[in-house]
């Protein structure tokens, strides 16, 4: 008879006490260069994470060369005064780092990550880039030929191509916000050397540029190490640029965008609303996460769970464009897609479920299940120094004080039912959204008229 083996069993661990958890608080100073530099020590994060904005907006570029700024962002990495593209690449490669950038609305942004170990590099590199960017002849050709390359496919995408319908029927036609943040075909066609320099020149200095540091800064004399690098950075300085208001007309109506034969419909609906400077923000954020937030929102489980026509529908609330005097906003939208039969009846519950949230309100279980999900998980998500980074830049473009964060995840805990209710309400009222359809105009036409949510135009899809 064969012995049975025996298991000790160990007596099964305990978890501890919770430790109280809040947004890192950075330390602000001021580089002799003018350049402001917000600083954040965060132990074992032994990448470090370098975010430098530049006052660089998009209704900055000349008119005529819409992707400019686009191109400059992704010339800072072609080349300076020092090296080539290809060695400044190599020596990036041969630091472990990673830079990006990218132009948005707000101004440019340089993201660089790199082992702490070899931060001096990384930062000399990134210095290089903003103090002598080369902007060849070569490189800046090449950067137009790819950007005109990706522009078709952009079209071709139905997610990307209803945001640029989306944004061309909410903002004034002499507004940079409505048209493609990184230009048009006959924009970016126009861009040389020349254009991307004389940009550079205008908009880029140390002056009314923010680098944010976070990372593990044990044994690092950062101040030195800024000095020798982005402290060698010169440039006159500036005036703050005038910040024209944000103005859009959100009068209830749709737009098809025609694509004869697709399956499936994608849908953008959306308006303009307050940015994180208004007190109803905390609100907006948590009534619109019931709303569509999750897989547990209110229309993922119409839409998705109980009628099968999408794989999923969200709600969200972007930043356009902050400013303190209230002239910022902030794009609300809901997005998805539907197979092409169901695209009227799926708009219909669609509306149905703004209604009931309007006759009914929210419940306190999806607000407590919201609040969990934003307030609960956040430091898993600022668990890099990348993400802490990431977002401090964020408060700096949107001239938010340096504890927006923490007081923001304070204010969701303690905002209510109702007043997430009234702030989704007000978000989404059901006679002020304008909606965008990418499909197949002769099967969606008749049925989505027939919802009476606003005027039905057909465009052609380019």
């Amino acid at each position: 008879m064969t012995e049975l083996a025996t298991m000790d069993f160990h007596p099964q661990p305990q978890a501890g006490e919770a430790k109280p958890w809040a947004f890192p608080a950075p330390e602000r100073g001021r580089l002799d260069n003018g350049l402001t530099v917000l600083r954040c020590h965060r132990p074992g994060q032994q990448v470090v994470a370098v975010e430098v904005l530049l006052d660089a907006p998009l209704d900055a570029e000349p008119a005529g060369l819409d992707g400019v700024a686009t191109i400059m962002a992704r010339a800072f990495s072609e080349g300076t005064d020092k090296h080539s593209a290809e060695e400044f690449a190599a020596e990036l490669e041969r630091a472990g780092a990673t830079l990006d950038a990218h132009a948005d609305h707000p101004g440019v942004r340089l993201s660089l990550e790199v082992p702490a170990s070899r931060l001096a590099k990384g930062l000399g590199l990134i210095a290089d880039a903003l103090r002598a960017p080369a902007f060849a002849d070569s490189e800046v050709e090449r950067l137009v030929r790819n950007r005109l390359d990706e522009i078709p496919h952009e079209l071709a995408n139905p997610s990307r191509r209803a945001a640029k319908e989306l944004s061309k029927e909410l903002f004034p036609a002499d507004s940079r916000m409505s048209r493609p943040r990184q230009g048009t075909e006959e924009t970016v066609a126009a861009i040389d050397s020349t254009a991307v320099r004389g940009f550079y020149e205008k908009h880029v200095r140390p002056a009314t540029a923010t680098a944010v540091v976070v990372g593990d800064l044990t044994g690092i004399d950062l101040d030195a190490l800024l000095g020798d690098t982005l402290g060698t950075w010169t440039g006159s300085s500036a005036e703050p640029r005038p910040v024209p208001p944000v103005t859009a007309d959100d009068t209830g109506r749709v737009v098809i965008v025609d694509r004869p034969g697709a399956v499936q419909t994608q849908l953008l609906i959306g308006r303009i609303g307050p940015d994180r400077h208004d007190r109803v923000w905390p609100a907006q954020v948590l009534g619109t996460y019931c709303l569509g937030g999750t897989l547990t929102s209110r229309l993922d489980r119409v839409l998705r769970e109980e009628k099968g026509y999408t794989y999923g529908v969200r709600s969200f609330a972007q930043v356009l464009r902050s400013a303190p005097d209230g002239t910022g906003a902030a794009m609300l939208a809901i997005s998805g897609s539907v197979d092409t039969p169901n695209t009227g009846p799926a708009l219909q519950d669609l509306w149905t479920v703004l209604r009931t949230l309007a006759a009914e309100g929210l419940t306190d279980v999806e607000r407590d299940v919201a609040v969990q999900n934003l307030v609960g998980v956040a430091p898993l998500k600022y668990e890099t120094a990348a993400a802490v980074a990431s977002t401090l830049a964020d408060q700096v473009e949107q001239h938010l004080p340096d504890d927006y964060q923490a007081t923001l995840y304070r204010q969701l805990a303690a905002t209510g039912t109702v007043e997430a209710t009234a702030a989704a309400v007000s978000a989404f009222p059901v006679d002020r959204l304008v909606t965008v359809l990418v499909g197949d105009a002769a099967q969606i036409k008749g049925p989505v008229e027939a919802l009476g949510i606003g005027e039905v135009t057909v465009v052609a899809a380019e």
